[in-house]
């Protein structure tokens, strides 16, 4: 007796939802129905997978071995099943999962890059935090994401490029406290005034390394983009650590002061990461080895002009939420 899909994705459930119950109301067949299928996956791999434990269930060490590869083996055939049904619709289609920095201040010129040099392609792009880029690519939800590297950094089930480093330094508006002193400022005598963000919040921006071992901010407002964050910066409410390239116009003109805070700039790099071992579209692909060229990253950083998802044609598709 083989396994079958049907087999594993009722396991699947069980696993994930801890309760035959709760795995048959949401595969909307009986208990004993999901409970006979265990039994014919119990026998065929000689494991009993799971014990019966204080009204819920508790996987052995063989169950939570198969617990690990069916969720994927389920989302896979899933996949499938979808490209098969629309084939001809999606030959160009890609879905993108996005950071929200990225796809703020870069996402709409890659995509306009990308598009042009495939012509026909179809681009859905989905916010989501980079806590769950790993797991949505792992299950197929999701073709390739761009931003922040997926956590854990080194998933094994993943395919992890860089392809855009950048640098955040701390502006504050001409007219800000801040702004008025001279000499290099220590991180600790920032903390005590207002900061904002956007909506990954100072979590987002991996801090650890240049904050060490101090407090964080006193207050800290996050606001559902980091213009807003910036146009609050610029009325003069407070600071914020904000892309160079970004600011660096507002800079110029003296919209916004660079304060000379220790240890900034601070670095980083955004990540195309896909599927590993050839699981990846080409589709996917295509875009993460276009997303390192010199003529995309120019693309990305050039001033003017928008950069995010707002204002998108008909041949992209957005869906964002916090």
């Amino acid at each position: 007796m083989a396994m079958t899909l049907n087999q594993l994705k009722a396991f699947a459930l069980v696993a994930r939802l801890g309760s035959l119950r709760a795995a048959a109301q949401e595969l909307e067949v009986s208990e004993p129905a999901v409970s006979a299928s265990l039994a014919a996956l119990r026998q065929d791999l000689g494991d009993p997978l799971f014990v019966r434990s204080g009204g819920g269930i508790a996987l052995t060490p063989g169950g939570r071995a198969l617990a690990a590869h069916a969720q994927e083996i389920v989302g896979l055939a899933d996949h499938a099943r979808r490209e098969v049904a629309h084939a001809e619709a999606a030959a160009g289609s890609l879905r993108v999962l996005a950071t929200a920095d990225f796809a703020e201040h870069a996402a709409g010129r890659l995509v306009d890059y990308y598009t042009k040099r495939v012509p026909g392609a179809t681009v859905d792009v989905v916010v989501e935090p980079a806590a769950d880029m790993a797991a949505l690519l792992a299950n197929h939800a999701y073709d390739i994401a761009l931003g922040a590297r997926p956590q854990p950094p080194r998933h094994p089930a993943l395919e992890v490029v860089p392809f855009l480093r950048y640098q955040r330094v701390l502006v504050a508006s001409p007219g800000h406290p801040l702004a008025r002193m001279e000499g290099t400022l220590p991180a600790g005598q920032l903390l005590g005034h207002r900061w904002f963000t956007g909506p990954a919040g100072l979590d987002g921006l991996d801090l650890q390394g240049w904050l060490g071992a101090l407090p964080a901010p006193a207050e800290t407002i996050e606001m559902s983009s980091e213009t807003s964050a910036l146009a609050a910066v610029r009325s003069g409410e407070g600071i914020m650590l904000a892309l160079e390239h970004i600011v660096r116009p507002e800079i110029a003109g003296g919209a916004l002061v660079r304060l000379p805070a220790a240890g900034t700039p601070l670095s980083g790099l955004w990540w195309a990461s896909t599927l590993d071992h050839g699981r990846a579209s080409a589709a996917a692909r295509t875009l993460q080895r276009i997303a390192g060229t010199a003529e995309a990253t120019a693309a990305m950083v050039a001033p003017g002009g928008p950069r995010g998802l707002a204002r998108r044609g008909s041949k992209v598709h957005v869906a964002l939420w916090s």
